[in-house]
This record gives C-alpha cells, sequence and structure tokens, in this order.
C-alpha cells in the first residue's frame, strides 16, 4: 500500500509537466497562426468598426487577393460589396467563386444563395428566385432561401407563392398565422376592388381560418357586408374587432356610424360612440365624435362630448376641438387669441401626431398594415401617437 501511494507521489509531477507543455505547444501554435494573418485583415476589421466601409472593402480584396482559396474571406468580401451597394462586384466575386472546381456541395449552395441575393439586391428579381428555387432541397441552405422567397414574393405582391412559402416555412417557433392571414386579406381586398365579393368572403374565411383574432379580415368583412347591401350585418362584423383587439376600433368607428345613419339609427350611432370613447380612452375618436353629436345634438352637447374626451386623455387635436367649439363664445380680442393658440396647437398635432411602428418605430402619418421600413405585418398603432 505505502508503495502505490509512492507511485502516485511520482506520477503528479509528471502530469503537472505534461500539462505545462501542452499550453506551450498551443501557445506556440497560436502565436505562429496571429502571425500569418495578414494586416490587412486588422486595418479591414478597423475599419468596420468605425463603419469606415471604402476602406474596409479595399483592404479586405486585399487579404482575398493574397488568400484566394479561403471562401469564408471571398464571402465575407462579396457581403461587404453588397453593403455599400456594388452590386455588380458582389456578382462578378460569387460567379467567379462558382467556378471553382473542388468547392463541396455545401459550399456551392452557400454561395448560390449569396449570389441570389446580389441579384436581389441589384432587382434582379427574377434571377434571383431562379436561384433560390435550386436550393430548396438543400439541407444547409433551404430554410435560409424559402425565407428570401417569401420576402420577394410579398416584394413582388404574389400574394399565392407568399401563402405557399410561408406555410412551407412554418414551424413550432414561428407559426406565421398573422402573416398567412394577411396575405389573404390582400387577396379578399384585391377582389372587393374588383367587386367579386364571392371571391373576396373567400379570402376572408381563409384569414380567419389562420387567425380567427385577425382584425383586418373583420374590417374587410364588414366592407363586404356593405357593398352587398346588409348593414346590420356590416356592423356584427365591425363590433367584432371589440374582442379582437379593440385599438383598432378607431379605424371602423366612421364606418359604424355611417351604417347607423343608414339605417335610420344616429342617435345609437352616436351612443356606441361615446361608449367606445369611455370605455376605451386611447381610442382616437374625439374629432369624429365632435362632429356627430354637433350635427345631431347641438354644439353645447359636442363641447360637453369633446371636454369629457380632453380630460380622459389630453391631446393636441383634442385641445384644438376644445378651443374651436368656444370660440364663438368669446369676444372679438379673445377670438383672435383663441385663433392664434389654435393654429399652434394644429400645427404642432400635424407633425407629432403620427402612427408608429412597434417593432423599428417607424413613423408615418399614413397607416399601414406592412411595416415599409421593417417589413413587419399589424406592427403599426393603429391610434396616432404624439411623439417627437
Amino acid at each position: 500500500m505505502l508503495d502505490l501511494d509512492l507511485w502516485w507521489l511520482l506520477l503528479f509531477p509528471a502530469f503537472f509537466g505534461l500539462g505545462w507543455l501542452a499550453a506551450r505547444v498551443d501557445m506556440r501554435a497560436v502565436l505562429k497562426q496571429a502571425k500569418e494573418v495578414p494586416a490587412a485583415f486588422y486595418k479591414g476589421l478597423d475599419a468596420l468598426v468605425d463603419d469606415r466601409t471604402d476602406v474596409a472593402s479595399r483592404s479586405l480584396a486585399e487579404v482575398a487577393r493574397a488568400h484566394p482559396d479561403s471562401l469564408d474571406v471571398q464571402l465575407s468580401l462579396g457581403k461587404l460589396y453588397r453593403r455599400r451597394g456594388e452590386n455588380d462586384h458582389a456578382i462578378r466575386l460569387h460567379q467567379k467563386l462558382l467556378e471553382l472546381p473542388d468547392l463541396t456541395a455545401e459550399q456551392k449552395s452557400q454561395v448560390r444563395f449569396e449570389l441570389s441575393q446580389d441579384f436581389h439586391k441589384a432587382g434582379l428579381v427574377d434571377r434571383a428566385e431562379e436561384l433560390l428555387l435550386t436550393l430548396l432541397k438543400s439541407h444547409h441552405m433551404g430554410k435560409s432561401a424559402r425565407e428570401q422567397l417569401l420576402s420577394i414574393y410579398q416584394q413582388d405582391r404574389d400574394w399565392e407563392k407568399a401563402i405557399a412559402t410561408a406555410r412551407e416555412l412554418r414551424s413550432d417557433a414561428h407559426s406565421f398565422q398573422h402573416e398567412v392571414a394577411q396575405f389573404f386579406c390582400e387577396l379578399a381586398q384585391a377582389a372587393l376592388y374588383q367587386s367579386d365579393y364571392d371571391k373576396a368572403r373567400h379570402y376572408v374565411a381563409e384569414a380567419f381560418a389562420a387567425n380567427r383574432k385577425c382584425v383586418r379580415a373583420s374590417i374587410l368583412l364588414g366592407d363586404i357586408e356593405v357593398a352587398e347591401g346588409r348593414l346590420e350585418a356590416a356592423i356584427t362584423a365591425w363590433q367584432a374587432i371589440e374582442k379582437q383587439n379593440y385599438e383598432y376600433l378607431a379605424m371602423v368607428a366612421e364606418r359604424l356610424f355611417d351604417a347607423h345613419e343608414a339605417l335610420g339609427k344616429s342617435q345609437e350611432g352616436i351612443a356606441l360612440l361615446r361608449g367606445y370613447q369611455r370605455t376605451f380612452s386611447q381610442l382616437e375618436l374625439t374629432d369624429l365624435l365632435y362632429q356627430k353629436v354637433a350635427t345631431y345634438e347641438g354644439e353645447a352637447k359636442a363641447l360637453e362630448a369633446v371636454r369629457e374626451a380632453v380630460h380622459a386623455r389630453p391631446n393636441l387635436l383634442g385641445v384644438y376641438r376644445l378651443i374651436e367649439a368656444q370660440m364663438d363664445e368669446l369676444s372679438p380680442e379673445g377670438r383672435m387669441d383663441a385663433e392664434v393658440a389654435r393654429a399652434l396647437v394644429m400645427k404642432h398635432a400635424q407633425k407629432l401626431t403620427v402612427h408608429r411602428c412597434k417593432r423599428c418605430n417607424f413613423r408615418s402619418r399614413a397607416f399601414f398594415w406592412h411595416c415599409p421600413a421593417c417589413g413587419e405585418w399589424e406592427s403599426f398603432t393603429p391610434n396616432r401617437s404624439e411623439t417627437n
């Protein structure tokens, strides 16, 4: 037993010595590799950090010329060309890479995918699509190719292909139900413009099948009902939005009132607007409510309605209406002062009151179902917010 312990004591220094030797060998290998990296690589990396892409592209091109067999360097240079808008350089580089005889199938797929992005960025969408379709069966690039195709089909408004591609991309991580519902809504909107109400109804039903909480489908269904003279059904469709997402009620508020008015139920329409205003103070209903109440109940009631709305949710447009509603009661001098204040409020309201994308913070006075900046669907705030 004593001899065994002695052997262990003798082995411990040997283990430490082997560990020290391995560390020295690894460190020498690292230092050797670091010395082999061209100085232009570090220069290009430094330029990228400083966002000097012109210097970075020249430096990386120098590295690529020195290492023509390094696929990663060549691909990085191609991406940098594309980022700088030098699409012709990127295309030539990737086409030249495809001519290399020793590329593996995986590497060829990667180069073809980069080339498809070059074509897309250059506006050669057909050529990009043609390349991407050849990658769909690729184990490594198939998913990326479908995602790129989906982007192309949305850009081209080819909603049928977009629907098919989104369904192929569906997974536990991303169901694409919101996107597919919006694609069907685009088709329904086009059919409605052409007065093809049966086809529009079919697409709306498909949108609901993809996403039963699709507000846009409810809006379109109400529009179809109105076009076919079924006002009560239209009111039912639009009121369903309250349970789907009440923030979008402001988008159909005037349509709801008009439908009630056409049925001879103007007071019910006003009562509905008042109810929405009191229950959901963030809805942008003040201006509409003022106009309808003033028409059917008089200026005094309209002023009361505006005052209630502004006190519940102070905002510039509400203040504008509040000043306007009281102008007739002022003296000539007071009216002049109020006019200056009203004009100033409206100027700032028009500047600051915008719809905003909740994903990328893009701002616009117009509402979009599809954000023109980041491409997200249903990300725009339906009610304008005051921001700077």
